[in-house]
């Protein structure tokens, strides 16, 4: 089953950290990916640029609205996601658990909706 691993960081709480600590934080990340091809679980990650880049679409009564920054303000802010093969939601905790974000922010795990089972 797939699961969507969506990393969510105190930025705050990241930019406090030492140059030397958040380039650790980046190596183990890079460290995991390895890890978790080599076991099979990983199917793609990918990091996030700045929420100061994001651009929020909506659609109101046929109207396009478009925004600069995120859609929401929130402490946590969405930095990148992991999508996994995992074999149930344990095995999914268990993956995420070990993302080195972790220890500055959240992890979501979410599975994915299987639109057209086969």
């Amino acid at each position: 089953m797939k699961y969507l691993c969506l990393i969510f960081i105190d930025r705050k709480k990241y930019d406090a950290m030492p140059q030397s600590e958040q380039e650790a934080c980046m190596n183990e990340h890079l460290d995991y990916d390895d890890e978790l091809r080599k076991s099979g679980h990983l199917i793609v990650t990918e990091a996030l640029q700045s929420v100061k880049t994001a651009t929020t679409v909506r659609v109101r009564d046929g109207k396009v609205s478009v925004t600069d920054g995120p859609f929401a303000e929130t402490k946590e802010q969405l930095g990148g996601f992991y999508l996994i093969e995992a074999r149930d939601l344990d095995d999914a905790i268990r993956v995420a658990s070990k993302i080195p974000s972790a220890r500055v922010g959240g992890i979501e795990v979410r599975p994915i909706m299987e639109l057209n089972p086969q």
